[in-house]
Order: C-alpha cells, then structure tokens, then sequence
C-alpha cells in the first residue's frame, strides 16, 4: 500500500518533469498547463518528502531527480548567462500588451519617455488608442511608424524615433497584425524589429495555430541584418515551441540579464490567474542585452518589457 501512495503521489510531478526536460509539444489542454512548469518546480519536494516519510527509498530518489530536472531547467533564468561582448550604439527596445486598446496613454507614454525608448513593439493596439497615444506626444516622440490597429486583440505596430522601412505585414495565421519593420542605427547594421502577438492555445482549435505562428517566425542567421522579436508570445520558456525559435538564433533578454522569472501577465486585480512570463524581447545572438526592466503599464493586464541593447558594430 506504502508503495502505491508514493508513486500516485510522485507520478505527476515526475512526468512532468520528464515532459519539460524532453521536450514534448503537447496538445491542448496539455500546452497550456506548461506555462506553470515554474509551479510545479516549486511544489516539486512534496512527493520526495512524502516518499521518505513513507519509506519508499527508491520513489523518493526518482522524484528527488525530478527536483534535479526542474532546477536545471529554470535556475539559469535568475541567474542570466554569458553575453556576447558587442561594442555598437545602444537600442533600446520595449514591448507592451495594451489589453483591448485600454492601457493608460498617458502613462505608457510617460514610460517610454523616462527609458528613453527607440523602438516600441505594441499588441493590441486599438485605432481609438492610437488618437490618444498621439494626443499624448507619441507623434513627436516616435515620428515614425507602422501600425494595423484593430477593433478586438489582432491590432499591432511598431513606433520608432528613427526612420524605418516596411519589411511586413502579413498577419499571422489567426490573423493578428505582425509587422516586421527594418530601421537604421548608425554604427551597427540594418535591424529588423517584429512586432509578435500570436493567439494563445486555448482551445483544440487554437492551439495548432499558435504553434503554426511560432514556426513561421523569422530566424536570425547571426550575419547580416540584426533580428529582434519583440511582443506577446503567449508562451513562456518552459514551451518547446519557444525553445525550438530560440535555437533558431535568438536569446531571451530577459532570460540573459537573470530576470527571467519576472512576470508580465495577468496585472489586473479582475484577472484571476497565476503570474506568468509571456511577453518576451528576443534578439540576435550577436546582440549584448545590458538591462532589462519589466514595468507596470495602468490600464493594461500586461506589463511593458523593456531592454537596453548593444547592438554589433557595421
């Protein structure tokens, strides 16, 4: 009987440890759960404790490698890693969900303002949004511009202090605006910024689009233009999805300057759900990431991400 208690106990925590180390894309509702790997790592010793307690040495030491498993995984994020040692001009870029246009104009323009914002990479983005943002200066502070704001979530742009080209404007496969914009930092090579905001997996329909969106993302091949994604991925880390864009030739900013635990969804009391990291800034692995702040933005159930990059030299 002590031996049936302390596998049923530990059996969940140890598939899903196996789950996130191998790497297994899961259907719905499976792929949504992941998002709360960092839950299940903190909760984690439960089964060793129960294992020992009931003296069930050989449970206890499979679990306790589950432990293992989940430290593996997630310690690097608070920790950050080795940066490439880029010596071009500084960029700094900032990504925030604007929750069905009802951020604060005012203060997400204040933000912008006091971190000196180049690039803005907006989700949601509304066209009633887009007349009080420039009410509140965005004209003048981000002269140039590439937006598709929308009556629901699909609306996105991008906003920039320096000149920028369109590369595109395809929306993805829900039918989100994705822009992808090229713009000139003197000094450095040509960067492409896009604008991400895949649908969430939350439903059976939902969720292969979701992966279909990821995978059509641009990779960055580390020569040539520098690649930034920057926007609402509706995935964490823990996503195989994400790891896999990852390994295409991208870093976590977040995740190389060790905040990478630091949630940006849900900001709203009204919002009931566990905190989770789902807005990302990626970048080209050529590219220094210096800082990275994650601020509350009023009116939005998102925080803004914001990293202070050194871009390579031309």
């Amino acid at each position: 009987m002590r031996n049936v208690v302390a596998v049923v106990v530990a059996l969940p925590w140890v598939v899903w440890a196996g789950v996130r180390t191998l790497g297994f894309e899961l259907p719905y509702p499976f792929v949504a759960l992941l998002a709360f790997t960092p839950y299940a790592a903190l909760s984690s010793p439960v089964p060793v404790v129960a294992a020992l307690l009931l003296r069930r040495w050989v449970v206890a030491g499979v679990a306790g490698v589950a432990v293992a498993a989940f430290a593996l995984a997630l310690v690097p994020r608070a920790v950050g890693g080795p940066e490439p040692e880029a010596d071009g001009p500084r960029l700094v870029v900032m990504t925030s969900n604007l929750y069905l246009g009802q951020a604060d104009a005012r203060a997400v323009m204040r933000i912008a303002r006091e971190h000196d914002v180049d690039v803005w990479s907006l989700q949601e983005l509304r066209p009633g949004l887009v007349r009080k943002l420039d009410r509140a200066g965005a004209k003048t502070l981000f002269p140039d511009r590439v937006l598709d704001p929308r009556e629901r979530a699909s609306g996105s742009g991008v906003l920039s202090r320096t000149p920028l080209a369109v590369v595109d404007t395809a929306p993805n496969r829900q039918g989100h605006a994705e822009p992808e914009v090229s713009l000139k930092v003197a000094g450095a090579p040509p960067v492409r910024i896009k604008a991400v905001h895949p649908a969430p997996p939350v439903n059976p329909t939902a969720a292969p689009l979701w992966r279909g969106a990821l995978e059509a993302l641009p990779s960055s091949d580390g020569r040539g233009d520098v690649q930034i994604l920057a926007g609402d991925f509706n995935a964490t880390l823990d996503h195989p999805e994400l790891r896999a864009l990852l390994g295409r030739g991208y870093t976590d900013a977040a995740d190389a300057a060790g905040k990478g635990f630091t949630s940006t969804w849900p900001w709203l009391r009204r919002t009931r759900a566990l905190p989770l990291t789902i807005d990302h800034i990626l970048v080209d692995k050529r590219v220094t990431v210096e800082k990275v702040t994650v601020v509350r933005v009023p009116g939005s159930d998102h925080r803004a991400v914001i990293a202070v990059l050194r871009l390579p030299r031309q």
